[in-house]
């Protein structure tokens, strides 16, 4: 084999934003939807970071129907002057060069999300066209790129730019002069950015999802108090006779018609209507001349706090507590000197910390942690600082009132875990700061160590004031957190002896199970049964129907505890919620494991009346709330026991037909006169479960050949959480209202499923 030459005419070198292009998902992660939506991140991005830095309220994002996607804010605008060392415009460094923005300095911005200085270089290079237009110093300025290379296009219509148009790239090591589109007032500044994402990068699977720009944005607002995003989207129209008229107010300019009016004080007159000023003045006039686009808008005051309200779901036991603050810690970083070169040098910075936290009925936990506009779903320092101070002072508040909450202090079970505080914790941990460290290229942990003493510090004064109750305000609030604290560590413990007892490895382990259970026999796990049943006049026809190989009895009396409305100290207290916990044998609360779970199907066998579908949704309430990967997984079942029994006669007699409303029973008897079958008109009604005998019993309801069951389903479980709290908390206005309007649409056809 002839051997292979490799020199230097072999090495390839990419300039500017070629690179970009060669290996998009160095910059953007994937060319499939995931990357699509990172581009328009980048660019909205830029324009919170002027938010944040003070200099923008007022953000519009615009999904035209060709495809482009417009971002424009009232910020200060790109720079237009020249930058010394490339003497290029301030607009084309920043759209051209990687790495390059006020972001590296430390004198325009504190705290940003952008942190690489590639964003817009980014989505320019893997774009067909963008369009980027500053409002500055009196004057609109444009300028167009072509896959991330300036020039200029030849727009047949000026009014509909398309990346189909002609375009005459600017020659090589040019600079390119920024176009004078028009006027503007003196005092109105930003930047609006539109621009094609190229078909020749991203893949034919990339599609733009509205949802998650909406949920994106949201969630900035909330972040940043006071900013006002508006979302326009001209693909779908809008329902009702939507109209953006109360949007049309850009720093004291009126908008009428789609036509910004002039500032009497501004220094340049408007121009003529030959030439139309751009930013967010424009971006919401149109707006309002295409009354048919889809138009939804987020701003919110109250920041944090605002956003916990938002992610809390359930019966609120507190109210939202914030820990606010501003602390200094120094750092040690790589500085840009005036001829741009690199040193190190020693800095102090700045950390804003903003947190809002509540505790709700139940036992899941959100916890959204941000640095600056950046989320961290790993967390990081600043969630570990918070949740160390928490930990610490609520120890210490359930020692100081161990005795008012009966907790055993020389019981070295009776200690509170941070699962225990976590359960129904909801909490938003801000931090903002200057370069923030992050740990992995996908920024999901935060991993500046200097901000995990300062949050922690703040937690300990303003959270320790609170839990204890010394907070003016917090001593009610206070008491029934820390009563739900320990209520979740009693419902661990006693969650851990259930499981230490109601393993059935052995004939002792099953002895030590209620004495009420008929359990089935071992050795069938995989197909093994628990029919949880109405009465003891129920079990014993159910004992005699039953196959003892893989089907187990369990019966309650009447109607259990409603543990919607209970907390899990009187949960466990109760005899009949703490032996169907012991007897499915998995455990409750977060400490479930639906591997431990005893049986495969658990079905629910009541009677066919009012009292027996209320004990249904009361068993459901404390699978829901306490074991709730048993309906997940599809283990929960209900029962569907006959109402009416006909007997035939004539020819068919001995044999029996079972319906199961009023109306399937008309109708079945419409249908035997109509094929002038023969019937005892005495028809049997079973007024429950006990009045079968064990055949009808067996053949209607347990055989697994014959019966009906009803698989319990959970399709949303944030839907299933409002229902639940909605018709078995208690709040009985909203229930009632509930009832009162769809009591037209009401289906028997789907009672209990």
């Amino acid at each position: 084999m002839a051997k292979e030459e490799y020199g230097a005419k072999d090495l390839a070198v990419l300039e500017g934003l070629d690179a970009v292009r060669k290996r998009p998902g160095m910059y953007i992660g994937t060319t499939d939807s995931q990357g699509l939506m990172h581009c328009l991140w980048e660019i909205i991005d830029n324009s919170v970071d002027e938010a944040l830095a003070g200099f923008c309220d007022d953000i519009v994002v615009t999904l035209h129907t060709d495809g482009s996607i417009e971002v424009a804010d009232n910020g200060r605008g790109i720079p237009v002057d020249k930058e010394p060392k490339t003497g290029l415009s301030g607009v084309e460094v920043v759209m051209t060069k990687l790495h390059a923005g006020a972001k590296f300095g430390s004198s325009s911005y504190n705290a940003v999300g952008g942190l690489h200085g590639v964003g817009s270089s980014v989505v320019n290079a893997l774009s067909s066209r963008l369009d980027v237009y500053v409002d500055r110093e009196g004057l609109t300025h444009h300028m167009s790129f072509h896959q991330g290379h300036p020039g200029v296009y030849a727009d047949a219509d000026t009014e509909h730019p398309s990346p189909d148009s002609p375009f005459k790239r600017t020659r090589k090591n040019r600079p390119t002069e920024l176009e004078i589109t028009g006027k503007v007032p003196a005092k109105r500044t930003g930047t609006r950015i539109r621009y094609w994402a190229d078909p020749e990068i991203f893949n034919s699977t990339a599609e733009f999802s509205y949802e998650r720009l909406i949920d994106r944005v949201r969630q900035t607002s909330f972040l940043v108090p006071g900013l006002k995003i508006t979302v326009i989207d001209e693909n779908v129209p809008a329902t009702g006779d939507a109209s953006v008229d109360e949007m049309l107010e850009v720093d004291g300019d009126e908008v009428s018609d789609g036509t910004p009016i002039a500032d009497e004080q501004a220094e340049t007159p408007e121009p003529d209507s030959a030439v139309v000023p751009q930013g967010v003045a424009v971006a919401k006039a149109d707006a309002a001349n295409r009354t048919h686009a889809r138009v939804e808008e987020f701003r919110h005051t109250g920041g944090v706090k605002d956003f916990v309200d938002f992610l809390s779901h359930g019966e609120p036991v507190s109210d939202i507590w914030r820990i606010q603050g501003e602390d200094t810690y120094e750092e040690e970083t790589q500085s840009v000197g005036e001829n741009g070169e690199l040193h190190a040098q020693k800095v102090t910075r700045t950390c804003g910390v903003d947190i809002a936290l509540r505790w709700v009925n139940g036992y899941d936990t959100t916890i959204r942690s941000f640095v600056n506009i950046i989320e961290t779903p790993g967390g990081g320092m600043h969630v570990d600082g918070l949740m160390n101070s928490v930990t610490r002072q609520v120890r210490k508040a359930v020692e100081a009132n161990a005795r008012r909450l009966k907790v055993n202090l020389r019981d070295s079970n009776m200690r509170v875990e941070r699962d225990d505080i976590m359960a129904g914790l909801v909490a938003v941990v801000t931090v903002r700061i200057a370069e923030p460290q992050f740990q992995g290229q996908t920024k999901d942990v935060l991993g500046t160590a200097q901000v995990k003493p300062i949050v922690t510090r703040m937690a300990d004064s303003q959270f320790g004031e609170m839990i204890s109750g010394s907070k003016r305000g917090y001593k009610e609030q206070s008491g029934r957190v820390l009563e739900k604290i320990v209520g979740e560590m009693h419902a661990r413990v006693q969650s851990r002896k259930a499981k230490e007892v109601t393993r059935r490895k052995n004939a002792l382990e099953s002895a030590s199970m209620p004495s009420k259970l008929s359990d089935c026999q071992p050795g069938n796990d995989d197909v093994a049964e628990l029919f949880i049943v109405e009465g003891d006049s129920a079990l014993g026809t159910a004992k005699a129907a039953r196959n003892s190989g893989f089907q187990a009895l369990l019966p309650i009396r009447g109607k259990i505890l409603n543990v919607q409305k209970a907390s899990i100290t009187q949960m466990l207290s109760n005899k009949e919620c703490a032996a169907i916990i012991q007897v499915v044998g998995a455990g409750s609360g977060q400490s479930f494991d639906i591997e431990q779970s005893r049986y495969h199907k658990v079905i629910m066998m009541t009677d066919a009346d009012v009292d027996g579908a209320h004990i249904r949704i009361l068993l459901l309430t404390l699978f829901y709330r306490y074991m709730r990967p048993l309906i997940e997984h599809g283990y929960v079942y209900a029962a569907v026991p006959p109402l009416h029994r006909i007997a035939l006669a004539g020819s068919h007699k001995g044999e029996y037909i079972y319906t199961y409303s009023d109306d399937e029973l008309e109708g079945k008897l419409a249908d035997l006169d109509s094929r002038r079958i023969s019937y005892n008109p005495d028809i049997q009604r079973y007024k429950g479960l006990g009045e079968m005998d064990a055949d009808q019993l067996a053949d209607t309801t347990m055989d697994p050949r014959t019966r009906m069951l009803r698989r319990i389903r959970m399709e949303d479980a944030a839907q299933a959480a409002e229902i639940f709290d909605l018709l078995m908390g208690d709040d009985v206005p909203p229930r009632k209202a509930f009832i009162v309007e769809n009591a037209d649409d009401f289906d028997r056809s789907k009672i209990d499923t």
